[in-house]
């Protein structure tokens, strides 16, 4: 089946809602008591959270799940957690689970979607600053503490924090025209591709740590001096580029967290 072909869609009822939680398990291989249980997806979808499924056919092959919050006086979604079945992946539907969260927020009067993400997962990186126009402005280190994922290789759970301005000129040019505006960048921060070879084994993962607190302290310096993460290169052995530079708009929810 074709991923046009997919139903992206509001998860419904108990049923759905576990095949979440199992594929939240498959994806990440998280040890249970580091699960986000039942209880937690169904309170989400009760208080104004979302639970947007991909469905090929009965079979649930994607899910992401956000939670609402609250920054000076504004609502905005934490969008938590986002899976998509390992046969499934590169396809686009990612990206289109996200579109889904963006319509509904706007729908609700909701300006921003919020994330955090691994600074170095490059494909992760590429997806949410050049398919869907999220800038980043923030860094936390060891933000959920050493995780029981096999995909964290041991290291510390450093993240980069999303901000995705719905109704901003980036992200309205982007889903316009494919590209988002031009800007000058002003300092670049590199990932290896051989960074997940790196975290994968025992005996190599003192070179991933090395890039991680190499990265972490430019993250830190050039965040610090007012540059927002703007843009992503990749080339052709699959190394990753994050740009950075100042940005142009305005939209804020004053915080450093």
């Amino acid at each position: 089946m074709s991923v046009e072909s997919i139903v992206i869609r509001r998860c419904r009822g108990l049923d759905e809602l576990r095949a979440c939680v199992a594929l939240q398990k498959e994806t990440w291989n998280f040890s249970d008591d580091e699960l986000i249980p039942l209880r937690m997806f169904v309170v989400a979808d009760k208080i104004g959270g979302q639970i947007m499924g991909a469905f090929d056919g009965n079979e649930m092959v994607g899910f992401a799940l956000s939670v609402p919050g609250m920054r000076s006086g504004h609502a905005y979604l934490h969008s938590h957690m986002l899976a998509v079945r390992k046969q499934h992946r590169n396809g686009g539907l990612g990206r289109r689970l996200k579109l889904l969260q963006r319509e509904d927020a706007l729908t609700r009067g909701i300006e921003l979607i919020e994330w955090t993400y691994d600074p170095l997962e490059i494909k992760n990186a590429y997806l949410n600053l050049e398919k869907l126009g999220a800038i980043s402005r923030r860094y936390n280190i060891n933000q959920y503490g050493i995780t029981s994922s096999p995909l964290q290789g041991g290291l510390p759970s450093d993240r980069l924090i999303a901000e995705w301005w719905l109704k901003s000129k980036r992200v309205e040019t982007l889903l316009a025209t494919g590209k988002h505006p031009a800007f000058e960048p002003k300092a670049e921060i590199n990932v290896p591709a051989r960074i997940y070879e790196w975290k994968a084994a025992s005996e190599t993962r003192d070179k991933a740590q090395q890039v991680q607190e190499r990265n972490r302290q430019q993250f830190l310096q050039v965040l610090d001096r007012g540059l927002t993460v703007l843009g992503y290169r990749r080339d052709a052995e699959g190394n990753g580029k994050f740009l950075l530079g100042e940005w142009d708009e305005k939209w804020s929810y004053t915080s450093r967290e």
